[in-house]
């Protein structure tokens, strides 16, 4: 493909989680066609551009300029240009910039085009050999307990893998938290994918929290097998469980400990209403 041959828009390109062999030939002439190329890190993309022998000028678009960065493309566009779209790594906008802009080409009735590639969600769930049928995306897991727990409180009950990404430094504490919540749950971490130090591990989330505890290196997707549903379970019945703990004279949090153990719910779920079962039996 040639400049010539390569019509007007934005082209939203997938490039290489880090193995450059894996651009393809219709990404590599995209690049190489384009008049301008959209990129999170110019000094990264300089490297997949010399690789595809591309010239093209580099324009930055990240998460703190993309708000800014929006106009100057849609004029760009409006001018007849063609705009390439890349990330650091796998398909823009997917946990990513990008997603405000393609919506904005979209509004502006500006044509767009894709030029697929890979992504570390799919390649995860392929990698792990977690069911696939279904499954949510959470982004990049939260930084707080609580919220985390709000987040898989919220997803478990649908019965889906979660795929989520981790970065390296929180990786450990992240996957400690699971091992509390849920030692025996099928858990994979997929690290370093498709570069030299490649590492796909599966196993239980007790056992990656221990093998995964010192420091660790690459950015990490996290893919957690459906949560086990508990026979007769849900919020009536770790209700019920609680009310005869809290009954019988256990606090808030022994009553939590205790329905966790006995499968009616996870900790932090029944910590959380021990807690307002609590106060209603106070007032």
């Amino acid at each position: 493909m040639t400049g010539e041959d390569l019509p007007a828009g934005l082209h939203v390109v997938g490039t290489p989680l880090g193995n450059l062999g894996d651009l393809s030939p219709r990404a590599a002439a995209t690049l190489r066609g384009a008049d301008v190329v959209a990129c999170e890190d110019t000094r990264r993309t300089g490297v997949l551009m010399r690789h595809a022998g591309a010239e093209t000028r580099l324009l930055s678009l990240h998460a703190h300029n993309e708000a800014e960065r929006v106009e100057r493309v849609l004029s760009l566009l409006a001018a007849g240009a063609r705009v390439a779209l890349v990330s650091d790594a796998g398909m823009p906008a997917v946990s990513d910039p990008g997603a405000r802009l393609v919506d904005a080409v979209h509004a502006a009735g500006l044509p767009v085009h894709l030029v697929p590639g890979p992504s570390a969600v799919t390649t995860a769930l392929a990698a792990t050999g977690a069911p696939a049928d279904r499954f949510a995306f959470a982004g990049f897991l939260p930084r707080r307990d609580a919220e985390r727990a709000a987040l898989l409180d919220g997803l478990d009950p649908l019965g889906l893998t979660i795929v989520a990404f981790e970065s390296p430094h929180r990786l450990p504490a992240a996957l400690a938290w699971l091992a509390g919540r849920d030692p025996g749950r099928r858990t994979g971490v997929c690290r370093e994918m498709t570069k030299r130090f490649e590492e796909v591990a599966v196993a239980t989330a007790a056992d990656l929290a221990e093998h995964f505890a010192g420091d660790v290196r690459g950015e990490a997707t996290l893919v957690l097998w459906p949560a086990t549903p508990v026979p007769g379970g849900g919020e009536a019945a770790l209700a019920a469980t609680l009310e005869v703990l809290l009954a019988a004279g256990l606090s808030p949090a022994r009553a939590a400990d205790a329905a966790a153990a006995l499968g009616a719910g996870s900790r932090n779920a029944a910590y959380r209403a021990a807690l307002t079962l609590a106060s209603r039996r106070a007032t």
